[in-house]
């Protein structure tokens, strides 16, 4: 085990906190919902939102770190181009932005529902539920790029390549389903990584030619 096989597993840890963050900021009424229960449910829950706001931001950190580590892999069989390991990455980017957006809102709601008018709170949930575009959008672009690379360039096993391509077309029709299936993705490839780096030979850790898997 060296520091190169330890740094894909930095998804483990991103999967494992985002589940636990989810679970502790839970599902809000809607915006459509009447505004005392919308109200109700940051007041009583102020401590565990923040507190699973806080995991996810961790959680996003971790990911952004795993993706690197998949885009190092797969930039590595692609060769200096690298063209669709970037795309990947652009799109973890733009799926960390977007839980960052999401999260500041669910912060502000829960920091200052007691403060601000029952009109004001009504808002911003409507704009916490559909503030979820940049998140899908990373999402897809991430999953089709690495599966696409994946599929041509045999980084991993071709099987996990399809598995990203359906899945990004899950996460487009059904979100919750296709993020439950994106995670378990994100744990199978961090173990494979991880495993495949372990076996590496230092030498070719350090140079990385393309062509190499």
């Amino acid at each position: 085990m060296n520091r190169y096989s330890l740094a894909p597993l930095t998804g483990v840890v991103g999967v494992v906190l985002a589940a636990i963050g989810l679970i502790l900021v839970g599902e809000p009424p809607d915006a459509d919902s009447p505004v005392k229960e919308i109200v109700d449910h940051y007041t009583d829950s102020k401590d565990s939102v923040i507190a699973g706001v806080i995991l996810l931001g961790f959680s996003v950190i971790f990911f952004l770190f795993f993706a690197g580590s998949l885009r190092a892999a797969l930039r590595r069989v692609e060769g200096e181009a690298g063209v669709l390991s970037a795309v990947a990455l652009a799109g973890a980017t733009v799926f960390v932005v977007g839980v960052a957006i999401d999260s500041t809102i669910s912060v502000g709601l829960a920091e200052a529902v007691d403060d601000i008018e029952p009109s004001a709170v009504q808002a911003l949930q409507a704009l916490w539920d559909n503030d979820g575009l940049p998140i899908v959008i990373g999402q897809i672009v991430f999953l089709i790029a690495s599966g696409i690379s994946i599929v041509r360039h045999r980084a991993l096993p071709v099987w996990l390549g399809w598995a990203a391509i359906v899945i990004a077309v899950v996460v487009a029709v059904l979100d919750i389903v296709g993020i439950i299936a994106a995670g378990v993705w994100i744990l199978v490839v961090s173990v494979m990584l991880a495993m495949r780096e372990a076996g590496r030979a230092p030498g070719a850790l350090e140079g990385g030619g393309a062509g190499q898997s």
